[in-house]
């Protein structure tokens, strides 16, 4: 989710994660549109985002929601797990799809994750909306972990990316549903990624000074199974 947003490995040779960067592609998004073009409908993103997770987590989650002048509350929680939408500024900066209005990434994070991805995620959001450009939102970032304006991730930190309803990029619009934890920079061999046969995929996302595990799951949060997934 670059920003749970990062460039992803392959797990087969056809699954190709949603956040990896298309070396060959062309840049259809070349600047941010009108903002109102990455808003939706209150209510609409409140039950977009809840699908990131099964009902038993989301429902009792808070919901944030982006607003003009960022993320707000929309919905207070109960158990301490947040769910949002992403936008694509939460993707790799040279990603071409960084500017895609369309991008919509339901996740939903356990409290240790959100004590980090919400903060990270909501300084990104800062930056853009001040109107940086994508390198600059990269230095704000930078800058903002030199001071120690933003946390490193805790043990437990994960989330769910779950949702059928996903669109994270024009290559085909979702991707499957998976979970991702989030651990501060590391050695992706200490937990087996990316070999035959390891259902665990690494990426290292130095932008947010963490390292991502990411591991598909056969279901998504309605219950449906991934039918790409189970051949």
């Amino acid at each position: 989710m670059k920003n749970v947003v990062v460039p992803l490995l392959l797990l087969l040779a056809s699954w190709q994660a949603p956040w990896a960067r298309a070396e060959d592609a062309k840049t259809p998004y070349p600047s941010m549109a009108p903002l109102d073009q990455y808003l939706m409908e209150r209510s609409a993103e409140i039950a977009l985002a809840r699908t990131a997770a099964p009902e038993s987590i989301s429902a009792d989650a808070e919901v944030i929601v982006l607003g003009q002048h960022g993320y707000e509350t929309a919905v207070k929680g109960k158990n301490g797990f947040v769910c949002m939408v992403q936008r694509s500024w939460f993707k790799e900066t040279d990603d071409p799809e960084f500017w895609n209005p369309k991008l919509r990434a339901p996740i939903c994070f356990n409290p240790a994750g959100a004590r980090f991805n919400v903060p990270v995620g909501n300084k990104r959001t800062e930056l853009i909306l001040a109107g940086r450009s994508a390198a600059q939102m990269s230095e704000g970032i930078e800058a903002a972990f030199n001071k120690k304006e933003l946390p490193t991730p805790e043990p437990g930190a994960m989330c769910y990316m779950m949702s059928k309803q996903q669109y994270l990029g024009d290559d085909g619009g979702h991707w499957h549903p998976h979970l991702m934890f989030f651990v501060p920079p590391t050695d992706p061999g200490a937990w087996g990624a990316d070999l035959p046969g390891s259902p665990v995929i690494a990426a290292k996302d130095t932008l947010d000074r963490v390292t991502v595990f990411m591991i598909p799951v056969r279901k998504w949060s309605d219950g449906t199974a991934d039918t790409v997934a189970g051949q």
